[in-house]
């Protein structure tokens, strides 16, 4: 059974920075698109970055290019790294990965993570 896990979340003030971690067992994931979504209260759940293994990358321009996603195949490891947070960078943030290089949408990720808080304060 492959699993998710992500940590990192927490309560920061603006302008602060956060480093999230998604950590993959019983699979590698080699060969996997690996992606954060979130969703905040009220809200729609969103992609905000996604790393095939190709070496493809994508940011939502929510982010403005202050979050960077990396990943540790020896580790299984994936990294969101979100500096300069925002308040409206408050949400539940989820790890997710893909079989597909290019996932068409969320549906097409296979796993998910249960989600990790960040709140940004203002």
């Amino acid at each position: 059974q492959v699993q998710l896990v992500e940590s990192g979340g927490g309560l920061v003030q603006a302008g602060g920075s956060l480093r999230l971690s998604c950590a993959v067992s019983g699979r590698t994931f080699i060969g996997y698109t690996m992606a954060w979504f979130r969703q905040a209260p009220g809200k729609e759940r969103e992609l905000v970055a996604r790393n095939s293994w190709t070496g493809s990358t994508y940011y939502a321009d929510s982010v403005n290019g202050r979050f960077t996603i990396s990943r540790d195949n020896a580790k299984n490891t994936v990294y969101l790294q979100m500096n300069s947070l925002k308040p409206e960078d408050t949400a539940d943030y989820y790890c997710a990965a893909a079989s597909s290089v290019r996932p068409p949408s969320s549906d097409a990720y296979n796993y998910w993570g249960q989600g990790t808080q960040v709140t940004v304060s203002s």
